[in-house]
């Protein structure tokens, strides 16, 4: 993925039931339990909106839960451009402000992984040179759910890992690159999108599936109309898509 693709980011998120038992029901406020819940969003451009100069997906999530849990939900976006896992996991060992963002969390949701293989003319088109890079990305993002959910003890906590239509250029961007490149981020996009659907169903967590909402569930849409004009980010259509996506699987896990 290029540089500009600055900020993607998963996100962990707190099944709703114990959102409002954390927080009370909408009627106990009167008792003084706080009416307010926080979203933090964490990882790359994606997250952090980039691009699309619009209101990002953390926020539209945020206010997707407003309307169905009664609660109020301010988002705390701690995505960073141009991220990596590793500095996601950075951001939760030594960064105190994002740490006690996290600590006093009801949602987290955490994008990442697409800037550990961004393109690079020394590996070009081989497939192969990218893939080295995927275990440790892998290894990184289990680590940060860990390290998500040690930060909230005595609260169970549903993480949502949310995937990439494209970890590199897409549609008629990739397209105007040649067969090579689109096959290449093709393969790429399936070896980091597997390995964070490997991780969500180890650590016990929700996926949001990124690709299939972006290109249709054979993924062979064109996802153009998605994209900002430099190819690589969400525009505002896109942020939208993902906060609806985001918020059907939360809902799906909850009610389901």
């Amino acid at each position: 993925m290029s540089k500009s693709r600055l900020g993607r980011a998963i996100f962990g998120v707190f099944a709703l039931g114990c959102v409002l038992s954390a927080f009370g029901s909408p009627a106990a406020g009167h008792a003084g339990i706080a009416q307010a819940a926080s979203l933090v969003a964490l990882g790359d451009s994606v997250p952090r909106g980039t691009a699309c100069h619009c209101t990002p997906f953390p926020s539209l999530t945020a206010d997707a839960l407003s309307a169905s849990s009664g609660r109020k939900f301010t988002a705390a976006n701690d995505s960073v451009s141009g991220a990596t896992s590793a500095d996601v996991l950075a951001q939760l060992t030594s960064d105190a402000a994002v740490i006690g963002h996290v600590r006093t969390a009801a949602v987290v949701e955490i994008e990442i992984g697409a800037n550990d293989v961004e393109y690079s003319n020394a590996c070009g088109t081989s497939v192969s040179c990218y893939a080295s890079r995927v275990p440790t990305m892998e290894k990184n993002l289990a680590a940060i759910v860990s390290r998500a959910r040690a930060l909230r003890p005595g609260h169970k906590a549903l993480i949502v890992l949310l995937d990439y239509w494209n970890v590199w250029l897409g549609g008629k961007y990739a397209a105007a690159k040649g067969p090579a490149y689109v096959a290449a981020a093709d393969q790429v996009t399936d070896d980091v999108d597997a390995a964070i659907k490997r991780t969500a169903s180890r650590s016990g967590s929700a996926y949001v599936d990124l690709r299939a909402a972006f290109k249709g569930p054979n993924y062979d849409v064109d996802e153009t109309r998605f994209l900002a004009t430099d190819g690589d980010h969400p525009n505002a259509a896109g942020h939208q898509r993902i906060a609806k996506a985001t918020d059907a699987v939360i809902e799906k896990h909850l009610h389901g």
